[in-house]
């Protein structure tokens, strides 16, 4: 059974960075898709970023580019989000989701889900 488990998150100030780590474990990921999504109070789940497995292939939310970089290590079944300049419109709970195939930005498209980790940016 595919787990997955996100930790990193936090306070931090407006401009500051942080980096969430997700621990994948369960399966090989050959041919899947590792995501953050994130939920801020009172809004849906967002698609952030994602990255293929096998390609490394990345793809972001316009609002993160520049500023947000998703990366993985394939040895460790860890996927990371590294986030720089952050602002208070970042405040989420950030969720690791995954998938097989090709990249989707839709929660609706993900099979499986971590337990989420909160990151609150003060202005």
């Amino acid at each position: 059974q595919v787990q997955l488990v996100e930790s990193g998150g936090g306070l931090v100030q407006a401009g500051d960075s942080l980096t969430l780590t997700c621990i994948a474990s369960g399966r090989t990921f050959s041919g899947y898709v590792l995501a953050w999504f994130r939920q801020a109070p009172g809004k849906e789940r967002e698609f952030v970023a994602a990255i293929t497995w096998s390609s490394g292939t990345t793809s972001y939310l316009d609002s993160v580019k520049g500023r947000f970089t998703i990366s993985r290590d394939n040895a460790k079944n860890t996927v990371y989000l590294e986030m720089n300049s952050l602002k208070p419109d970042d405040t989420a709970v950030y969720y690791c989701a995954a998938r097989q195939s090709y990249v989707r930005r839709s929660q609706d498209d993900y099979n499986y889900w971590g337990q989420g980790t909160q990151v609150t940016v003060s202005s």
